[in-house]
């Protein structure tokens, strides 16, 4: 039985985005809560593979827990299909802008949330299936390893789906918060599972646990 641990980072609070959506726009974050990045330095394994998205605030945050390890610092790999769902055309808008300029999309997001995308954006039942597909492919390239993944609050809700077999919907009532730490581990082995060949089995550690400091919970994503 082979046991690969995912630790699920989401990213620092993101700063300049001026309480607007933000999806997959390339903000900074503020990486100034040395205590908390203090403590994920200490919580997290020893040598793991690090993953990053293209987006800053990933990589930011990762460099700012590094900071409390000693060095050389690790390579990152960076994988952009872990990245945070795309929200079209209402990124760089406020949610009143949104539903002022296109209240008939905004109408149905709502109330379908994870069906429904943005005008040019993508759907969250479309973020599940690929972020799904870069867990199971890295969990394979990994088996064994400890991975941590700074990444997004979708993204991590849709690591989650697939773990628990959950339908997307269900995955958007986690709360994510920004800096909260989340395990998953991917056993290989004859356990059964989700794993339409039962091939693999799931095993959900904790979700979102907070480790110090004042991580904000930044619903902006």
């Amino acid at each position: 039985m082979t046991t690969t641990r995912w630790w699920w980072i989401r990213h620092a609070p993101v700063v300049g985005h001026g309480g607007r959506i933000y999806g997959q726009d390339d903000f900074a974050c503020d990486c100034s809560d040395a205590a908390t990045f203090a403590a994920l330095a200490a919580r997290l394994p020893q040598e793991p593979v690090w993953v990053v998205t293209h987006l800053q605030r990933t990589r930011l945050t990762a460099e700012a827990i590094l900071a409390h390890r000693p060095p050389p610092a690790p390579r990152f790999h960076v994988e952009d299909a872990l990245a945070e769902q795309h929200f079209g055309a209402w990124q760089g808008l406020t949610n009143e802008e949104v539903a002022a300029r296109d209240s008939g999309a905004w109408h149905r997001f709502w109330l379908a949330p994870a069906e429904h995308a943005a005008p040019g954006g993508e759907s969250f039942v479309a973020v599940v299936e690929r972020v799904s597909d870069a867990v199971l492919r890295l969990s394979e390239s990994h088996a064994g390893r400890d991975i941590v993944a700074i990444a997004h609050g979708g993204t991590i809700r849709a690591a989650l789906a697939l773990a628990l077999g959950l339908a997307p919907d269900q995955a958007l009532s986690f709360s994510i918060n920004n800096c909260a730490v989340t395990r998953i581990d991917h056993i290989r082995g004859p356990a059964g599972s989700h794993d339409p060949e039962g091939e693999a089995a799931w095993r959900v550690a904790f979700v979102n646990h907070l480790v110090a400091g004042r991580q904000e919970d930044d619903m902006k994503w």
